[in-house]
């Protein structure tokens, strides 16, 4: 009858759709599997390093990089060959009449004349001062810092047209001054200034001053002025 032979037509298409099936199950499976390889762990374990390995190679490769080759005498003293001095302090005893323990300036080493100049006053422990200033913190005072500047100044003025050397001339102000950090014995001080104004009629210089000390920043101030005396 025709209602057998229908029924056993969709019998085996329903059939021939689970044998469709199954195999695309399988395939899906295989391609499965073959993915999970990839996250298989190797036979051959892997080599890792401790961190206290690490941290003791950076350590070591560190010091390695940071340690400076020793450098004789002789190397570090040609670290100021290309400094030169201008006045000695022969000359500046015969531009300033500052004496012992009062004259600031060791030598004159850049110096354009009725402008500015850069002078060095090497600080040590022998001097005066320190005894007191501070007895278990030997400093110097800011003060004698500001005065080495104002005699700096003038061993300038002192040359210019109105001026004599060996005169001596008054503080009439300072403004603006500012320390950046403590000078103390063994401390190389580099001085520099700069003449602002010079009224050659009545001996009244204005300047500006600053000082270092290993390249930093010691000591600064706007504005100073001095007056010759009459």
């Amino acid at each position: 009858p025709r209602w057998q032979c229908n029924q056993s037509m969709k019998q085996s298409q329903t059939q021939i759709q689970r044998n469709q099936s199954n195999k695309m199950k399988l395939a899906l499976l295989a391609t499965l599997a073959t993915a999970a390889t990839a996250f298989v762990a190797p036979s051959a374990p892997l080599t890792t390093r401790s961190p206290t390995q690490i941290f003791a190679e950076d350590e070591a490769e560190a010091a390695e990089v940071e340690e400076p080759a020793p450098r004789s005498a002789a190397e570090i003293s040609a670290l100021t060959s290309s400094v030169k001095t201008i006045f000695s302090l022969e000359d500046i005893n015969g531009i300033l009449p500052h004496r012992y323990p009062f004259l600031l300036v060791d030598k004159v080493v850049e110096y354009e004349q009725g402008k500015r100049a850069v002078g060095i006053k090497g600080v040590t422990l022998n001097e005066p001062h320190f005894t007191g200033h501070f007895p278990n913190r030997p400093i110097m005072p800011g003060v004698l810092q500001v005065e080495a500047l104002a005699q700096l100044a003038g061993i300038v003025c002192l040359q210019m047209e109105g001026a004599e050397p060996g005169a001596v001339f008054f503080f009439a102000g300072v403004d603006g001054v500012k320390w950046k950090k403590p000078v103390v014995p063994g401390d190389t001080l580099v001085m520099e200034v700069e003449i602002k104004k010079w009224n050659k009629r009545f001996g009244i210089a204005s300047a500006t001053g600053r000082a270092y000390v290993d390249g930093e920043l010691a000591v600064e101030l706007d504005e100073m002025k001095f007056a010759l005396a009459k």
